[in-house]
């Protein structure tokens, strides 16, 4: 007996299966992606095998969130379903759409002046400009590097 995956041509269309299913498949019972219409992937789910629209991962790092701190709802599932550069991130609890962590080029300089005790940001990436996200004597603030 003949395995399904021998039967495929070797045709893999760019981009990844999502992790859950979303949407509603194009067509059902397909072994490669080959069968599907378009840039549609074959992928398996529970329901078994169909044709969806790939996922793709943006570039970038999610930043880190501590276990309980973010609303534990999924507004995502992939970095597809996020607008712009936004990447599809665990918040402590679910997931939503977050920028992605940045290092911009530079150095912060040392903490001085007015205590300043707040969280502004967490990375550069949050910061205008040639902005870092730099520590403040009591917290992180955007300001221009050194």
């Amino acid at each position: 007996e003949v395995e399904p995956d021998a039967l495929c041509v070797l045709v893999l269309k760019a981009g990844h299966c999502p992790r859950k299913l979303t949407v509603i498949p194009s067509s059902r019972a397909c072994v490669c992606d080959d069968d599907c219409p378009g840039d549609d992937k074959c992928c398996v789910f529970d329901c078994g095998a169909v044709c969806v629209p790939p996922a793709f991962t943006k570039p970038g790092v999610c930043p880190r969130r501590k276990w309980g701190s973010g609303m534990c709802a999924e507004y995502c599932t992939n970095d597809s379903d996020c607008p712009n550069e936004e990447k599809c991130c665990h918040n402590g609890c679910g997931h939503e759409c977050i920028a992605p962590y940045t290092v911009k080029p530079g150095r912060c300089t040392k903490p001085k002046g007015t205590p300043m005790c707040a969280e502004y940001c967490y990375h550069d990436g949050q910061c205008p400009g040639e902005q870092k996200c730099c520590r403040t004597t009591c917290g992180h603030a955007c300001s221009e590097p050194c």
